[in-house]
């Protein structure tokens, strides 16, 4: 699997990555690195305890991380979270996280995937 197939799979960006970031192994370095961040385990635990400010800014780091490597998908359920989350809208939060649950799992699945085919 090629990282632009990768990106088909994750209904990422990629032209728009590499546009930016000028190099394929710079842009596989830091998708792969994606699997090691622990924002997305800090938001789930976060939003499980009604630590809501907590949540906030998990959700909004993964906002920024997945707009910086044109995870578009995930980037687009993350931003709805993370506009409910700066509101103070919980029901709304709790109701949208579920989307984002659906769309990091498919993001993951597909870089593991990408990551397995690289040995």
């Amino acid at each position: 699997m090629t990282l632009k197939e990768c990106y088909d799979k994750i209904s990422g960006d990629y032209d728009d990555v590499i546009s930016r970031l000028r190099s394929e192994r710079l842009v596989q370095k830091f998708v792969l690195k994606f699997l090691d961040d622990k924002s997305y385990d800090l938001l789930c635990s976060s939003m499980a305890e009604g630590k809501w400010d907590e949540a906030f800014r998990a959700a909004h780091t993964i906002k920024g991380v997945c707009q910086n490597l044109g995870f578009a998908t995930l980037m687009e359920s993350d931003s709805a979270l993370t506009e409910a989350l700066r509101a103070g809208n919980k029901e709304e939060a709790i109701r949208l996280k579920e989307k984002v649950d659906v769309d990091y799992r498919m993001t993951v699945d597909g870089i593991r995937d990408y990551a397995g085919s690289l040995s």
